[in-house]
């Protein structure tokens, strides 16, 4: 396998990776089924044709199949709304439960920006609730997220870097208070969920704390101008050991996802954003994941406990509701991380992403970030990139003797293979040698494409002049357009292919790229135009100190 044939190939499987992301081959098509509807069972929550009341089952201690099922009445509620910095949420007096969250520094849109993200809604469209409540072991009436609360005021503000904390109150007949409190801080995407179970009875209290996520399943369809509906929108685990993006229809077809662990989480995420419910550390939770055909129901429920008379027991889960920032999600749970697919190169990508983040602490734009990063790459891989170049330049130095090589033994290709390698060995020139340093920088060059396609600190980041959002494509086609150019005046620095159909295919190459190019985020391309135009630099260079200086004989008779 000559070096033109290795570089096509190379390009060839970089165009393919990038194509699979793009276009994410693993959409599966979708058929018209009724809705499913989940009837009771022992290992889990009750799960209706609507999935609207769903309660996590509780499981005695003592009697594995004591399955405990309260229904609260339901009257009218209102809204407590709840204001910070960076969040606006509306929490309902039934239950407490979580059915709007905005996300005040993220519009949807550049263009449009009072239309913000809102993450958790009512909207059957974007639908999304987090609930979270108690189930008691006697079946009488239970602070669940069907229970009506009491609240001292429908509206509060966080003033300052002062932690804000909202009370919500509910009393049974019997002795039973539990304070639930949502707090939250300015600047942070994290919410604390507490139950203060306070027992005034004489009798022990018995119960388990549980929380859930419900969300629609993503109908999106996907569009060559729209990068985001390529990305995975769904439910994620982590069972303490991995993190899994679920399919919707995987659970519909295969049944509800079950599993035990002491150190998970469940959540939903769309692209750059993160809907996740992080359970106590160390405490055993059950998790299970239920769908039907408009919405997935995540849950999970701790094990019971037991408060003695006049005693009280606080149960605490921590909710991440925001963007993937990939700092605010360290400091709840570093495994919060793997929610920011990196795919296979994360090794790789994660160190990556902290140098651009780095990098940006200094220069403060992303754009100049990306073009320094590139160039610190480029500049680690010099003298890899610089042996690759000299024998670039050995090659299109013996090009001509290639030719001629040729056109003698056109009608002997075993001769031609022959003397070819004879003049390889003569000029020690190798070939594979110019493919070599290419083929181990492609890793890098691939996991910085997955840093700048997934972190949502590019997402609508400016650069300069008529780039003023790097997460989407360039709106005039300006920076595509350069990159074809940029590649094609590289392709000129470089040893012609020897063979004509190699040729054409390396002229095609650039508008291949230039057109796949043209619908990515203006970030991937910004980097991709960087590299190349620092590897025509390099080139450059390089045929210069050994090209033009390079004895060559004149092809002998």
């Amino acid at each position: 396998m000559d070096n033109q044939r290795l570089i096509i190939w190379a390009l060839f499987s970089f165009m393919c990776i990038l194509t699979y992301q793009a276009w994410n081959l693993d959409i599966q098509e979708k058929h018209d089924k009724p809705e499913q509807i989940y009837e009771k069972q022992d290992t889990g929550p009750v799960v209706s044709s609507g999935l609207d009341n769903n309660l996590p089952a509780i499981r005695s201690t003592k009697d594995d199949n004591n399955i405990i099922s309260a229904i609260n009445p339901e009257p009218s509620t209102e809204l407590v709304t709840i204001t910070t910095d960076v969040l606006e949420l509306k929490v309902n007096t039934k239950g407490g439960s979580i059915e709007s969250a905005i996300l005040l520094n993220y519009p949807k849109s550049k263009n449009n920006p009072d239309d913000l993200v809102e993450l958790l809604s009512v909207d059957s469209n974007n639908l999304g609730l987090i609930q979270t409540g108690l189930r008691f072991l006697s079946g009488e009436k239970e602070a669940n997220h069907l229970a009506v609360y009491t609240v001292d005021s429908y509206e509060y503000k966080a003033t300052g870097r002062d932690e804000l904390n909202v009370p919500f109150y509910w009393s049974d007949d019997n002795g039973v208070t539990v304070e639930k409190r949502i707090k939250l801080t300015n600047g942070s995407y994290k919410i604390d969920v507490e139950h203060r179970v306070i027992n005034e009875t004489n009798q022990e209290w018995r119960g388990a704390s549980y929380a859930q996520l419900t969300r629609r399943v993503n109908t999106k369809e996907r569009s060559m101008f729209d990068v985001e509906s390529f990305s995975f929108d769904g439910p994620i685990t982590y069972n303490g050991e991995k993190a899994e993006k679920v399919d919707p229809s995987d659970l519909i077809e295969d049944g509800a996802l079950e599993y035990v662990s002491s150190n998970g989480w469940i959540g939903s995420i769309e692209h750059h954003f993160l809907n996740a419910i992080i359970p106590d550390k160390q405490i055993e939770q059950r998790y299970q994941l239920s769908a039907n055909e408009s919405r997935v129901v995540s849950n999970m429920i701790g094990p019971v406990e037991i408060i003695s008379p006049n005693e009280r027991k606080l149960f605490s889960t921590e909710l991440f509701v925001g963007p993937k920032l990939q700092a605010q999600m360290n400091d709840i749970d570093p495994n919060l991380r793997l929610s920011v697919d990196y795919g296979f190169l994360t090794v790789l990508s994660q160190p990556l992403f902290w140098l651009l983040s780095f990098v940006y602490s200094f220069v403060q734009n992303w754009g100049l970030a990306i073009i320094s990063v590139t160039a610190i790459i480029k500049l680690l891989f010099y003298k890899l990139t610089e042996k690759s170049g000299h024998s670039m330049a050995k090659m299109r130095a013996v090009a001509p003797r290639l030719k001629a090589i040729q056109e003698r033994y056109k009608d002997n290709k075993a001769e031609q293979g022959r003397a070819t390698m004879e003049l390889y060995k003569r000029e020690k020139v190798n070939p594979i040698a110019g493919c070599v340093p290419m083929l181990i920088q492609m890793p890098f060059f691939l996991a910085f494409y997955w840093v700048l396609l997934e972190s949502v600190e590019m997402r609508q980041a400016s650069f300069m002049f008529w780039l003023t959002d790097l997460s989407s494509r360039d709106p005039y086609f300006i920076l595509p357009l350069i990159m074809g150019v940029a590649m094609l005046f590289q392709q000129k620095l470089n040893p012609p292919p020897a063979d004509p159909m190699q040729a054409k295919v390396m002229q095609i190459m650039p508008v291949m790229f230039s057109a796949m190019f043209a619908f990515f985020p203006s970030g991937l391309v910004l980097y991709w135009v960087t590299n190349t135009l620092l590897s025509i630099l390099q080139q450059w260079s390089i045929n210069k100190k050994y090209g033009m200086n390079m004895d060559v004989p004149g092809v002998s008779g």
